[in-house]
């Protein structure tokens, strides 16, 4: 059984927004905007009261352990927000080819993969919006203010020159995520 107290207390988080940093809120969407872009997220939750106040946002919600868990997803979003606002997120794949040399190329809004092991037809991906890929010799570059945007478009591209049914510890051809936003994979 709860205690009357605990059924009283209130789960507070304050983030503090960087000083070229501005934040406001439009109903239930969080804008925060930066020198890198703007980026919006929708706080749909109804259990969480979010107010801005100068550059302090304040996140409320009756405590339990579904709201706990709840709040803090927000505020590592609303973090990963503002650090995208001021410095962009980076991720470095690299480009590995054995027998067949690679050719790889970004036009426009597409990334497009030629002779990948020795394939006639190239192949294709339409990046999303709000992403800036970038070849620079046998490594790829994504950059995006938002963190969702430039994880998904590098598992994109990772995913373009995937091979089923086929050993990766062999058969190593393609591309491949090797830096996730500054960290290093092992």
């Amino acid at each position: 059984m709860e205690n009357s107290e605990s059924k009283n207390k209130e789960l507070e988080i304050e983030i503090k927004l960087k000083d070229n940093v501005d934040a406001y809120l439009d109903k239930r969407v969080l804008a925060i905007k930066g020198p890198k872009g703007e980026l919006k997220r929708d706080i749909s939750d109804k259990n969480i009261f979010m107010k801005i106040d100068g550059k302090l946002i304040t996140m409320k919600a009756k405590f339990n352990k579904k709201n706990k868990k709840v709040i803090k997803s927000y505020a590592a979003h609303i973090k990963n927000m503002i650090k995208g606002s001021l410095e962009e997120h980076e991720y470095l794949l690299k480009i590995c080819s054995g027998h067949f040399p690679m050719n790889v190329s970004v036009s426009k809004d597409s990334l497009i993969v030629k002779n990948f092991l020795g394939e006639k037809v190239p192949r294709v991906l339409k990046l999303k919006p709000g992403a800036a890929v970038k070849v620079e010799n046998d490594k790829l570059i994504v950059r995006s203010p938002s963190k969702e945007i430039a994880g998904q478009v590098s598992a994109d591209i990772e995913q373009l020159t995937r091979r089923t049914r086929y050993d990766l510890r062999v058969f190593q051809d393609g591309i491949w995520i090797i830096s996730k936003d500054g960290e290093e994979l092992k």
